[in-house]
């Protein structure tokens, strides 16, 4: 049976004035045997809340972004792993493939917003994850735009919740 990239359902947790993150993509085959064999790949979360509008459509309020590239030496069997969250890089070296791809992709506890910077409403959290095939420069996207940029992109949203008395 042959999936594609799957992201579980966004975790939230409210601590100190904060909402805090969690979530984790799981890769198909093809992208595991890709790694395994030394394709460097590039994936990119997007950890977005969105308030919930009744008649209008979601507004978006803010969001963050992390990327992380995954590097993999089959002949060294050695393992680099960059995160990047805007502020920070950490890079990690793994002799293990398995160690790697769990701190890799997973997000977990990271903040997106203060709850005292919301308003009262009904929000929800949205994560998306995506993985590009190529940097191609964008004359020879526009030219030649059949051929795709993106190895995948999977999105997952939390459940709805209030902030403040919400209406």
């Amino acid at each position: 049976m042959v999936s594609g990239a799957e992201l579980s359902v966004p975790e939230l947790h409210f601590a100190n004035d904060e909402i805090l993150v969690s979530t984790t993509l799981t890769l198909d085959e093809k992208g595991l045997s890709d790694l395994k064999n030394g394709v460097e790949k590039e994936i990119t979360f997007y950890l977005d809340i969105y308030r919930v509008w009744n008649v209008w459509p979601d507004e978006f309020i803010t969001g963050r972004k992390i990327q992380k590239i995954l590097m993999a030496d089959p002949v060294k069997k050695e393992y680099v792993a960059t995160s990047f969250d805007g502020m920070t890089r950490i890079k990690k070296r793994f002799r293990d493939f398995d160690s790697m791809l769990n701190w890799v992709l997973t997000v977990k506890g990271q903040e997106v917003v203060r709850l005292k910077e919301l308003e009262p409403a009904n929000y929800f959290v949205r994560v998306s994850a995506e993985s590009r095939l190529r940097s191609l420069p964008p004359v020879i996207g526009y030219l030649l735009f059949f051929v795709p940029e993106k190895e995948f992109k999977v999105r997952a949203d939390s459940p709805r919740f209030p902030v403040g008395e919400a209406r």
